[in-house]
């Protein structure tokens, strides 16, 4: 039994880290895409920021799990963590859109260094009162959040 549950959390952890960190270069490099060409990307570009994004994750869980009252204790724990790791990620992405001089190649690979350093940081932060919570939840709700974290989606059609 805990095997499987460490299975789960980390694969939970591993598809996290690797939307963390796509998500890290999406908003590191705003004018990548059309470097290359030489043309300016629009501006009307809209971008969710990382504590948008955050709250619907946990709106999303939380309607889904039904959460019992000895769990709103370990569940505000966990979201107040999601909450200050999804800030301090839109914090980053402000000071680097904020900073208007272009990098060069090695300042690029250290601001992604730092990116990905800050989102293990934040892992390490989150593994723990996301354990907790997990732990509390009942074998039904476990499968819920299992499949939320496998596909992003609870409750919908599969695709065809």
């Amino acid at each position: 039994m805990k095997r499987k549950i460490y299975q789960v959390v980390f694969s939970a952890t591993l598809v996290l880290v690797m939307v963390m960190f796509l998500s890290a270069i999406f908003f590191a490099n705003p004018n990548s895409s059309m470097a290359a060409s030489g043309k300016k990307k629009s501006q009307t570009v809209a971008r969710i920021s990382a504590v948008g994004h955050t709250e619907a994750q946990i709106k999303q869980l939380q309607g889904a799990l039904n959460l019992t009252e000895d769990q709103k204790e370990l569940w505000n724990d966990l979201t107040t963590v999601m909450r200050e790791n999804a800030q301090e990620m839109d914090d980053l992405a402000k000071e680097r859109a904020e900073n208007t001089e272009p990098m060069n190649a090695v300042e690029h690979m250290k601001f992604h260094s730092d990116i990905t350093q800050t989102h293990l940081d934040q892992l390490e932060k989150l593994i723990p009162p996301f354990e907790a919570f997990y732990d509390s939840l009942s074998d039904q709700q476990k499968n819920i959040t299992d499949i939320l974290f496998r596909t992003g989606k609870y409750g919908k059609s599969k695709r065809k």
